[in-house]
């Protein structure tokens, strides 16, 4: 019996299979730490970045360093006129938003008992309403050009608890955040716009510096847990973005990637 012919796969779409030319992205909480990381890697994969945060002077630092394509934009997530501006502004170079990430955040170590309703509202305001918020927004832009990513920066403690760290309102924001990613992707998925999360390990920021990474005893600790026995680096984190913010990941919706170092494996 004769085999069947199989005809060669065309693998000739790898080499721009990261390629972000001639889409335009917005990164917010970008001034600093991971989404001046993130705001980078998605310009330097070559999309029209426009950097959001509440520190302009940082963004303007950023996008003296970058030069072309990377378009700073001051603004607070958790105010509902500063989220629809900076959507205008995206869509003002041009006329489409192909990527967002959702990375603003806020945290802090409170016991619970001790946390206030004012703490309590900030954190969810900021990690929770914002990025809804400025996914629906752009979401609706996405689903009239029938395509486009979200990516959210949820975290590990958003799947498990922080303890022995006391972060009550961190740790309910980030899991919303996660369940939130997977409804979005469900409602807007027949219509061509994919919605994913990263949850980040334990990686050095400017939320992490000072209660983690600047004490030994906290290090110790994050290592001793970890199956790969380190926290992350921030380079570590490029791939990831870089695979749900373009077409390498085209059939991937509704995910939470864990980029943790095995934290959430044991």
């Amino acid at each position: 019996m004769t085999a069947p012919i199989i005809a060669p796969t065309d693998l000739s779409h790898l080499g721009g299979l990261f390629d972000l030319s001639d889409r335009v992205a917005i990164v917010t909480g970008a001034s600093s730490g991971l989404g001046r990381r993130f705001a980078r890697v998605l310009h330097g994969a070559g999309a029209t970045v426009v950097a959001a945060a509440r520190r302009a002077e940082l963004l303007d630092e950023l996008a003296e360093e970058l030069g072309e394509r990377l378009v700073p934009h001051a603004a607070d997530v958790a105010n509902e006129p500063d989220v629809e501006a900076l959507v205008e502004r995206a869509m003002a170079c041009r006329g489409r938003i192909d990527i967002v990430v959702n990375n603003a955040g806020i945290g802090g170590a409170v016991p619970a008992e001790d946390e206030t309703m004012t703490q309590w509202r900030r954190t969810m305001a900021v990690n929770v309403d914002g990025l809804f918020h400025l996914s629906q927004l752009a979401g609706r832009h996405m689903l009239d050009a029938g395509s486009g990513s979200i990516v959210n920066i949820a975290s590990i403690l958003g799947l498990v608890a922080a303890a022995p760290i006391k972060q009550a309102a961190y740790c309910a924001s980030k899991g919303a955040v996660v369940n939130l990613t997977r409804e979005l992707a469900g409602q807007w998925g027949r219509r061509g716009v994919r919605v994913n999360a990263i949850a980040p390990g334990w990686f050095l920021s400017e939320m992490t510096a000072e209660e983690m990474f600047a004490d030994e005893r906290s290090m110790q600790f994050v290592r001793r847990n970890t199956p790969m026995g380190r926290p992350g680096e921030a380079h570590e984190l490029d791939g990831a973005l870089l695979f749900l913010a373009s077409d390498a990941s085209s059939f991937v919706t509704g995910q939470i990637l864990a980029v943790d170092g095995g934290w959430t494996a044991r």
